[in-house]
């Protein structure tokens, strides 16, 4: 072992006329510990908060929109359907039509955004299938009563809703509810919006709040009925098969589709939303680093105390042949063994606190506030490196200074009061 590192490790620990200056480096040590484990824990609640909620958002919507120019509803939208399914890296496409309603039941009523849907295409683009608590999309267009097919003449037409609205509505599979739209159809008393009665077929759980609560499927030609419109969609959604390389699947459809098309891809819908989210995590990953910062003031601070405690010793050192560079390097490595000690144990904490946190989803918070039920932690790699890297760092840089000032310590002047 280097005779440096073996006067480091010594002046490190406690020895009855030292035991002020080996409090302060094990306060020092803490710092490091503690500023270690709340960083890597924001860091986790900050990426795995915001990880789930845009898994869960994008589970829900598509990935890649495709829309008429000036506003128009689609009339060919099989074409672009087939167009869409046949360029590299998209998943499944599938026509869409969107529109306001009053819901209503025997026990409650509230406003909802009606999807009008094709279900063999919607479980190619979004989460609503493998979402389902009770029954299946396919039932929209099948009716099943008793567990057996009927005749989908002889029922109402099917609905499927959130979880939420479900017990807001406090109906259940096999209920009937009804559905009031602005669009209405002209009689000799005027304009009368449309009313039309459902039976739910089913009732899904995407996590999100405001889907669960406010959202309704129904077949797209029953849609098109509903809202007053023909054989016509608003939109074709989409699927990618990798998020990020969205902007080039946009391009080739584009091409492929023309000039009369346009397009808007998931960032582009949920830009502000993400761009918060980054801005956040930055935030607060700079003010909670400032607690490792005040770590390594410590540091800097029992060093120079070390230093001031020492002089006979290194007066000492130096008169036997010690370099300067050698007296530097031992008060570097005592910063350097702080820094790695308390990042090590602060990074342990950290990992294994934010692993019991997710895990047992101990920290629960308002679902229809934060659209979710309980915190999720999740570390990156990245994340992880960049604060086992850094920390050290940090406290290295921070012992420059006294080191410095131990190697220009003059011999003569230290041991003339001696």
């Amino acid at each position: 072992m280097p005779f440096e590192l073996t006067i480091a490790l010594r002046y490190l620990v406690a020895q009855r006329r030292q035991l002020f200056i080996s409090v302060i480096s094990t306060i020092s040590t803490l710092g490091v510990v503690v500023g270690v484990m709340i960083l890597l824990i924001a860091l986790a609640i900050l990426t795995g908060f915001q990880g789930e909620l845009r898994s869960r958002i994008l589970g829900a919507a598509s990935h890649l929109n495709i829309y008429r120019g000036g506003g128009e509803n689609f009339v060919d939208y099989r074409d672009v359907v087939a167009t869409l399914e046949g360029i590299d890296g998209i998943d499944g496409a599938a026509p869409v039509y969107y529109g306001k309603a009053l819901v209503s039941s025997a026990t409650g009523s509230g406003l909802v955004t009606l999807k009008g849907i094709v279900p063999e295409l919607e479980s190619a683009v979004t989460e609503f299938g493998e979402k389902m608590l009770i029954g299946d999309l396919g039932r929209l267009i099948d009716p099943v009563e008793d567990g057996e097919k009927v005749d989908p003449q002889s029922v109402p037409p099917g609905i499927v809703i959130g979880e939420e609205l479900a017990m807001a509505l406090g109906v259940f599979t096999g209920d009937d509810i009804k559905l009031t739209t602005p669009e209405g159809h002209l009689t000799p008393f005027g304009m009368v919006p449309r009313v039309r009665t459902f039976q739910v077929v089913g009732i899904f759980r995407l996590g999100l709040y405001n889907f669960d609560n406010s959202w309704a499927l129904i077949h797209l030609p029953e849609a098109q009925r509903l809202l007053g419109v023909g054989d016509e969609a608003m939109y074709v959604e989409s699927k990618v098969e990798d998020l990020f390389a969205v902007e080039s699947i946009e391009i080739e459809a584009m091409k492929a589709l023309g000039a009369d098309y346009g397009s808007m891809t998931w960032k582009e819908m949920n830009g502000s939303l993400f761009s918060a989210f980054w801005i956040e995590k930055m935030v607060t990953t700079i003010f909670i680093s400032f607690i490792v910062g005040v770590a390594a003031l410590n540091i800097v601070a029992s060093q120079i105390m070390i230093v001031m405690n020492k002089t006979r010793d290194i007066a000492i050192l130096r008169s036997m042949g010690a370099s300067a560079q050698s007296i530097m390097r031992i008060f570097m490595l005592q910063g350097a063994i702080i820094g790695v000690a308390g990042t090590v144990v602060g990074a342990a904490l950290g990992v294994s606190i934010s692993w019991v946190l997710d895990h047992y989803r101990i920290v629960s918070i308002p679902e229809d506030v934060y659209q979710l039920a309980f915190v999720p932690f999740k570390l990156l790699p990245s994340d992880f490196l960049l604060v086992v890297v850094a920390a050290p760092l940090v406290c290295f840089l921070a012992t420059l200074y006294p080191a410095r000032r131990a190697a220009r310590l003059v011999i003569t002047e230290a041991l003339r009061f001696e």
